[in-house]
C-alpha cells in the first residue's frame, strides 16, 4: 500500500482526470499511472516524451475546465439578474 499526500487542487485535478479518462476510481487511475511509469522506466527517453505529452494534455484540459467553469459561473450570474 502506498500513501500520498496531495493538495486540494491536486486531488481535484485527479478527480477531473479520473472522470475524463473513465477510470472507476482514483486508485485505478493511480495503478494505471504506476504501470505506465514502471513499464517506461526501462526506456527513459520514451517516458520523457510520454510525460511531456501527458503534462501538455493536462494543462490543456485544465484550461478547458477553467473556461467551462467561468462560463457556468457567468451564466448563473446572468440568470439571477
Amino acid at each position: 500500500m502506498i500513501s500520498v499526500r496531495l493538495s486540494d487542487e491536486e486531488y481535484a485535478a485527479l478527480i477531473r482526470l479520473r472522470t475524463v479518462i473513465g477510470a472507476r476510481s482514483i486508485s485505478d487511475l493511480a495503478r494505471d499511472a504506476m504501470r505506465v511509469f514502471l513499464n517506461g522506466a526501462q526506456r527513459p527517453e520514451l517516458l520523457d516524451n510520454q510525460t511531456d505529452d501527458f503534462r501538455e494534455q493536462l494543462v490543456a484540459l485544465n484550461r478547458k475546465i477553467e473556461e467551462l467553469a467561468e462560463r457556468v459561473a457567468s451564466s448563473g450570474t446572468k440568470a439571477k439578474n
